[in-house]
């Protein structure tokens, strides 16, 4: 076997890199044609916004085909991923390495890994060959910053046999779009969010993703619901297909307890409503199609913001108040004359005032008869509205509902509060 001594390997290297350089630049690639008109941006990203380090990012194309490498296209191409890097030359290939991610198999999303810190990120699309377009059809690029790891939280005891659980759901059943889930516990006292008891806490439901961590609090978003009231059932809205859900206590301070009580994770399968479902929970009451009824409300209540209000900045994670005037709060499922409960709308239009509200990632039910909501947004501009609703989830008559206001999610806070 023939060696050769590291040295020598080394300056051969050094001789033979920079001619390797110029060949490949020494002669400029055909480019494939591009109307004016396309444009590639990310979809749900803005610049300057605060993101975990695991982030899924999604593309939008418009003007081109998104077809897989080595397939000419008129029109055609695949996406390229810049993270951390200038634009490559637009004559040649685009490097394939760690900051130049292509997308060949004609990928829209990816899940990407990122350092604590910031990062800037920009998509560029190639044709069949990796060479961009005449014009070149790229995105701004945007920087984006994934905050430092939380800091750790001492964690609270619990009985040793403690546990979480679904009830009337069991892995691999079949369930509707519009679901109410319940969930139980024992070995450990189910107590509000805020209050600290010895061997007690409240239900979070994760929802398509893994455990967090255990020694940090619990995120709050979309796929990871808090009951800090103590709440034991929640009306969850998924799209069609298949889903993960697991249960996991969390302290006073959201924080899970030592040993962590938490359910196996199951699947479901989501099917539209009105099919049939098996061991399923049950949907809430008229929870398919319009209601029979529609409750009637004082003409002089009224739903309002304590906190935000129309163009302030908040942080990403603020906790939202609300109040209501001339009529009372009641949970969802009691029903009493002239009380509703609470919806926070976000980044969406008023839905229809004849059937039940939607329960979903833009439609949040306040059912347990809370005043107040922990939300986490990205940053940028958003809208929120609140509407109240009857003991069945639907608006009442005439509808008791906010001003739709915008709100600036910005890491400065309040503290760079900035009025419309």
């Amino acid at each position: 076997m023939l060696r050769i001594a590291p040295a020598l390997l080394l300056l051969g290297l050094a001789v033979a890199m920079p001619l390797a350089g110029a060949s490949a630049q020494e002669r400029a690639r055909q480019r494939s044609p591009a109307p004016a008109t396309a444009r590639l941006s990310f979809i749900g990203l803005a610049d300057k916004a605060q993101v975990p380090a695991r982030l899924t990012v999604r593309f939008a194309i418009s003007g081109m085909e998104v077809v897989p490498a080595g397939q000419p296209m008129r029109y055609g191409g695949h996406h390229h991923l810049l993270i951390d890097t200038e634009l490559p030359p637009l004559d040649q290939p685009i490097p394939s390495d760690f900051n130049h991610i292509h997308f060949g198999g004609g990928q829209t999303e990816a899940e990407i890994a990122l350092t604590p810190g910031k990062h800037t990120l920009q998509l560029l699309f190639a044709d069949h060959n990796h060479v961009p377009h005449d014009p070149p059809i790229m995105s701004e690029r945007i920087t984006v910053e994934v905050p430092a790891m939380p800091a750790e939280k001492p964690r609270s005891a619990a009985a040793p046999g403690a546990r979480v659980f679904f009830l009337d759901l069991q892995d691999g059943a079949t369930i509707p779009s519009h679901a109410r889930i319940r969930f139980g516990a024992e070995g450990i006292a189910v107590t509000p969010a805020g209050t600290a008891s010895p061997n007690g806490g409240h239900h979070h439901l994760l929802v398509d993703t893994d455990v967090p961590a255990l020694d940090r609090e619990i995120p709050s978003d979309f796929n990871h619901l808090h009951f800090g009231r103590g709440q034991t059932e929640a009306e969850l809205t998924l799209p069609q297909g298949e889903h993960t859900l697991q249960l996991l206590m969390g302290d006073h301070e959201h924080v899970p307890h030592d040993p962590p009580v938490m359910s196996p994770r199951i699947r479901v399968r989501v099917v539209a409503d009105g099919q049939p479902a098996a061991a399923a929970a049950p949907s809430p009451p008229h929870a398919h199609g319009a209601a029979a009824g529609r409750t009637p409300s004082p003409n002089d209540a009224a739903v309002y913001f304590v906190y935000p209000r129309d163009g302030d900045r908040i942080y990403p994670t603020s906790t939202i108040r609300f109040g209501l005037r001339n009529m009372g709060v009641a949970p969802a499922g009691v029903a009493k004359p002239n009380t509703g409960h609470h919806h926070l709308l976000v980044d969406t239009e008023t839905p229809p005032f004849d059937a039940p509200i939607p329960s979903d990632l833009n439609h949040i039910h306040l059912g347990g008869g809370q005043t107040e909501y922990k939300l986490t947004l990205p940053n940028g501009r958003h809208t929120l509205q609140l509407l109240l609703a009857d003991e069945n989830h639907v608006p009442h008559d005439p509808p008791v509902i906010s001003e739709r206001i915008t709100v600036i999610v910005a890491p400065g806070g309040p503290n760079a509060r900035r009025r419309r």
